[in-house]
């Protein structure tokens, strides 16, 4: 067997997975080390993916050619566009997935990829040459060397499962946690913490009342996640609704004791925007209902998932009260819900390629992180795989700025600013989103991804035929125009003022729109969807963009700003103690990162600048 390697990576979740892929699409000879084969790719908790600010995230995995959006395209049964009524950029595409579907398009897809071997086994130890990480011992005692490792762990670092007063130590239901590592990190000098997350109970479809429950239909027809692909052949299901009521809480109420959450029993902190249960009766007291959404996990499997109703709680208290739903008053309970804790390092330990900084060649992708949801896992894999192969090969690593995508925002927040809690992406995060919209993240990155040699053949050349159609529908939509009088002759209100207006204005026009400028130039009618999307697009923010581009030259600028890698902070006394401390434990590379450090302030930010200016700030 194999035993040495470019790049490791350790964990086959959606982190492991992107990681392993990306490494091995840039030429490295590349190892994705797991317990199991057989669950790579596995939905640990809820089968669905994207969202808000996570729909985004799909889309730029998808124009670095990464996995998960065309995965989730073949496993996908209910897709639907959140927020459409919204503007684009706010609209996050979601689809609910087959759970069985996506682990075996996951498998299939890590086994068609050229550089890439599987090696089932856990992993014990980091091998290390002083500060060095060079390769990982497994627990059968075998040693892997390679140039650079990606850790992608998940809630497998010391993971303990929790059910009311039970704890399980486990990765997931079944599965061993990951052990040894955390000590081994402690020991190097990084600081871990303790978060947790949870999942519901899952319950038999067979034994729930759907006809009492409202219906939730997905889009006809559903919106793919790859640019790749045109439409969606799976069959689709629909999803129902049901809400808890007042004898719900009230039984949660009378047993809040009980949950390891509020019993002391569980130290780490919880994801604010995904909350149990528990939490939600506790926080929001004057809410009679709380919506439950009931997501069937696959085609061929009675198996619902109850999006909505997270618990800790014992068992006996998750069934009174799930029994005490419209629709679910007979349901069987397949498997009770549970919290699981798991260790995490600080971000901050990290550099925004996603090296650990005291351990040059060790890369950090997804839960590890202190991140919560399989896209930002994700995300954050493809940008550790890409980096190790890059510093595998010898070569500098890369990193995405604020203005290039949402996976460029979610890095610089972990890495400058930490976590207190599960990391989230919502698309109020990104002070460029009118720029980062889940339409154009094939516009904004696949010329990156074809520089860095990530991005194949296939995708390179469609990507080119779609710019050529794009070039061509924005000359059309700008070139057509007519005069004032000649608009008003067609019966549309505008300022007779003499002047021409063409197509793009006409389209932002509230009472007029697309579909009325394509009566007066039927040429627009004849545009593909997707260009029909960008005129829009284009056409709604075209007042603001320029303003836009300003703050986003600004903010190169700044990043364009360098900090010496030895400067003493503390060497600067017109800084205050807090900022000294905070700007030492970031060690900022740009002037743009050390704006974004938590609890800087321009008066601080002009200090620092005027001391990096000077020639003596070049030696420490």
């Amino acid at each position: 067997m194999k035993t040495k390697f470019d790049v490791i990576v350790v964990g086959g979740g959606h982190a492991g997975c992107e990681a392993a892929a990306a490494s091995a699409r840039m030429g490295a000879s590349t190892a994705l080390v797991t317990h199991k084969a057989s669950s790579i790719g596995e939905m640990s908790c809820n089968p669905a993916i994207g969202g808000l600010g996570k729909g985004h995230l799909v889309r730029e995995i998808d124009a670095l050619d990464g996995l998960m959006g065309r995965v989730a395209d073949k496993a996908g049964i209910q897709f639907r566009l959140l927020n459409r009524s919204k503007g684009p950029a706010v609209r996050g595409p979601r689809a609910q997935a087959d759970r069985k579907l996506y682990r075996e398009a996951m498998q299939a897809a890590l086994a068609e990829q050229a550089n890439l071997e599987i090696v089932e086994g856990g992993a014990v130890a980091l091998l290390m040459d002083g500060n060095r990480v060079t390769g990982v011992k497994t627990g059968d005692g075998r040693e892997l060397q390679a140039s650079a490792v990606v850790l992608t762990t998940g809630t497998f670092l010391n993971g303990l499962i929790h059910i009311g007063e039970q704890k399980i130590p486990a990765g997931r239901v079944g599965e061993a946690p990951a052990l040894g590592l955390s000590e081994q990190m402690t020991k190097a000098g990084l600081l871990l913490g303790r978060l947790k997350t949870g999942t519901p109970a899952r319950l038999d479809g067979k034994t729930i009342n759907w006809a009492v429950l409202e219906e939730q239909k997905g889009d006809d027809p559903p919106v793919p996640f790859s640019f790749l692909n045109a439409s969606i052949s799976t069959p689709q299901i629909s999803c129902f609704i049901t809400e808890t009521t007042p004898r719900t809480h009230q039984i949660i109420a009378d047993n809040i004791g009980r949950s390891p959450l509020y019993s002391g029993q569980i130290s780490g902190t919880g994801p604010r925007y995904c909350p149990s249960i528990e939490d939600k009766i506790h926080r929001f007291k004057d809410k009679t209902s709380h919506q439950v959404f009931l997501e069937p996990e696959g085609l061929d499997d009675d198996t619902v998932y109850p999006n909505g109703i997270s618990t800790s709680l014992p068992e006996d208290v998750q069934a009174d009260f799930i029994h005490s739903m419209p629709g679910l008053e007979n349901v069987r309970i397949i498997r009770p819900g549970y919290a699981i804790e798991y260790d995490y390092a600080d971000p901050r330990e990290l550099s925004h390629d996603l090296q650990v900084k005291k351990l040059p060649g060790l890369f950090l992708a997804g839960q590890i992180n202190g991140t919560t949801g399989y896209e930002e896992a994700a995300a954050q894999g493809l940008v550790a795989g890409l980096n190790a192969a890059l510093a595998a090969s010898g070569s500098a690593t890369t990193s995405f700025d604020r203005a290039e995508g949402y996976l460029g925002v979610m890095v610089d927040d972990l890495v400058l600013r930490g976590v207190s809690e599960p990391y989230r992406m919502f698309t109020s995060r990104a002070e460029y989103r009118l720029s980062l919209r889940a339409d154009n993240a094939d516009q904004r990155l696949t010329p990156r991804g074809i520089t860095l040699g990530l991005v194949g053949t296939a995708r390179a050349e469609a990507f080119a035929t779609k710019l050529a159609v794009l070039d061509q529908a924005r000359n059309v939509a700008r070139e057509s125009s007519m005069t004032s009088a000649a608009l008003a002759k067609a019966g549309l209100r505008v300022n007779q003022d003499g002047r021409n207006r063409n197509a793009l204005e006409l389209i932002a026009m509230p009472d007029v729109g697309y579909d009325k400028a394509a009566e007066l130039w039927p040429v627009l009618n004849m545009l593909p969807a997707f260009a029909r999307e960008a005129l829009e697009a284009d056409a709604l923010y075209a007042g603001y963009m320029g303003r836009q581009e300003a703050e986003i030259a600004s903010l190169r600028k700044d990043e364009g700003v360098t900090i010496p890698s030895d400067l003493d902070y503390f060497a600067i006394p017109s800084l205050s103690m807090e900022l000294r401390q905070k700007l030492s434990r970031a060690k900022p590379v740009t002037l743009g990162q050390a704006a974004r450090v938590e609890g800087m302030t321009p008066a601080g930010l002009a200090c620092l600048l005027g001391h990096i200016k000077k020639p003596a700030a070049k030696v420490a």
